[in-house]
């Protein structure tokens, strides 16, 4: 469903009914509400809670931001590494009140806030900057932005910047494989079948590739979210694979160090995918750790 959030047409799932206690979901760099795969909502469900998803602005059924251009993304890396200003169409500050909004046209004072990789980012923005939204925050495979960490591995780096062989769904399919077979769980490894199903499923709800480089602007832009993090009050957990190779682990570390009262736990064997064993293990820990945050009055 649509809701109006922020000014902006936001594509919104609902999953559990109301009057429970809510977990909103905020993904990542390109990637759908359907990225969130059921084997990760539906423990959540079954735990008692309602699970909300949407699509990022500029990505999937929400909308779309291409009157601004994509940018010059070889150009942008370059000045963010001589410490320059990144220029992006808008910010993930912009995206954390997009995410807020969604809150608001559900008439949901407060939530639980779970976000994956960039969607890590923004969730951090919502905690910092609207303490009375975030009951907790769960931070999983994501970074705290700071200078100096590790970035990805350079065959990850090269891919993330390589054009697909074609344009036909066949060819950007086969592109996405080989992208995330240098990311994926070592430990937990998909079949080309079952990936190839799930990134033709995406594809066909929506494809909008140009969003994705606005969105990886938005994320170079961001380099106050360090300071940002020390204000943060709620519960925090950070969840990181040891062997992530998109966002090494360090990455996670110095995001829980900056966050008061963090906890953070290393995943063996997961890297920056949810396969479904992933998906159990990351249930393991986040339904224990929210059944024991307590309320807090907005």
């Amino acid at each position: 469903m649509k809701v109006q959030a922020n000014g902006l047409q936001i594509e919104v799932d609902d999953t559990g009914g109301e009057g429970r206690p809510v977990i909103l979901l905020v993904m990542g760099l390109g990637m759908q509400l359907v990225a969130w795969p059921r084997d990760f909502v539906q423990p959540l469900v079954d735990a008692g809670f309602r699970v909300l998803r949407h699509d990022n602005r500029d990505i999937g059924l929400s909308e779309g931001f291409d009157h601004k251009g994509v940018g010059n993304i070889v150009w942008e890396s370059i000045r963010l590494r001589l410490g320059l200003p990144v220029r992006s169409a808008y910010t993930l500050q912009d995206m954390a009140a997009d995410s807020l909004g969604v809150l608001d046209a559900l008439g949901i004072a407060q939530a639980h806030v779970v976000g994956a990789s960039m969607g890590g980012m923004i969730a951090q923005r919502m905690a910092a900057t609207a303490p009375s939204r975030v009951q907790s925050l769960v931070s999983i495979m994501s970074s705290s932005g700071a200078r100096g960490l590790p970035g990805p591995r350079r065959e990850v780096a090269a891919m993330l910047l390589r054009r697909p062989l074609g344009r036909g769904e066949d060819e950007l399919i086969a592109h996405s494989i080989r992208l995330l077979r240098l990311i994926q769980s070592p430990a937990y490894p998909q079949t080309d079948e079952a990936l190839a199903e799930r990134l033709r499923f995406a594809m066909r709800r929506a494809y909008h590739p140009a969003g994705m480089f606005r969105q990886m602007l938005a994320i170079g832009a961001d380099t106050e979210r360090p300071e940002l993090l020390a204000r943060i009050q709620c519960p925090t957990l950070v969840l990181h694979g040891e062997p992530d190779a998109l966002v090494p682990i360090a990455c996670g570390q110095d995001t829980a160090r900056r966050i008061p009262g963090a906890q953070f736990v290393p995943i063996p064997g997961m890297g920056h995918d949810l396969p479904p064993e992933v998906c159990a293990i990351l249930a393991r820990h986040i339904v224990p750790f929210l059944n024991a945050t307590p309320s807090r009055h907005p």
